[in-house]
């Protein structure tokens, strides 16, 4: 027996994100107009899954699977010893992922964003330019915070990268452990029905 479990809006959210940030870091080199149109859209996504985190469905909201650092250790615990329960919604893992995921990506669709108006590069925290500024002949900064600026950008990207190759091996592992194709899902909205032991 299935359940719905994600809905409609939810799994285009998680699709066009992919599609967004995938484009977005294959014309970061060439296609200038392309990439930042798509890390408009990458932008845009985001918003959207914050409200919907807080209005949308059940296993939309951050208020069903967000859990606190306990409960986080406990099922990577758990994980470890190959006695995690299987959650409906997102595990604790999984959650902290998502919230990993959605900070890395704001930040570097800021940083994208100031990077297109020289205006913008004056509101980067001066936590982060200090050491180029002190390379600019005068001291003035502009252009060591333009270039600091951009390396943030690529390190965040680069972050952003890695988390999500780190989610799809848990997503990867988790179809295998529990017997059910979680990328699947992501395109139907049909899970599994929680049985004895699964979190609901």
């Amino acid at each position: 027996m299935t359940v719905r479990v994600w809905d409609p809006l939810l799994r285009l959210f998680h699709w066009s994100l992919v599609a967004a940030f995938a484009v977005a870091w294959l014309s970061s080199d060439e296609g200038h107009a392309l990439h930042q149109t798509t890390g408009y859209i990458a932008g845009g996504l985001i918003a959207f899954r914050i409200v919907w985190g807080v209005i949308g469905p059940r296993y939309a909201r951050f208020s069903q699977f967000m859990r606190g650092p306990r409960a986080v250790i406990g099922y990577l615990g758990d994980l470890i010893v190959r006695r995690e329960r299987r959650y409906l919604g997102h595990n604790p893992a999984g959650a902290v992922m998502i919230v990993a995921l959605l900070l890395s990506l704001s930040g570097t669709v800021y940083t994208g964003w100031q990077m297109v108006s020289p205006a913008r590069v004056a509101m980067l925290p001066a936590v982060v330019s200090p050491a180029y500024a002190e390379e600019e002949e005068g001291g003035s900064g502009g252009e060591g915070a333009e270039h600091a600026l951009k390396d943030l950008h690529g390190a965040l990207a680069n972050l952003t990268l890695l988390l999500i190759l780190v989610h799809i091996a848990g997503v990867a592992y988790a179809s295998l452990r529990h017997q059910e194709n979680l990328a699947r899902s992501m395109v139907t909205g049909q899970k599994r029905a929680a049985g004895p032991g699964d979190v609901d």
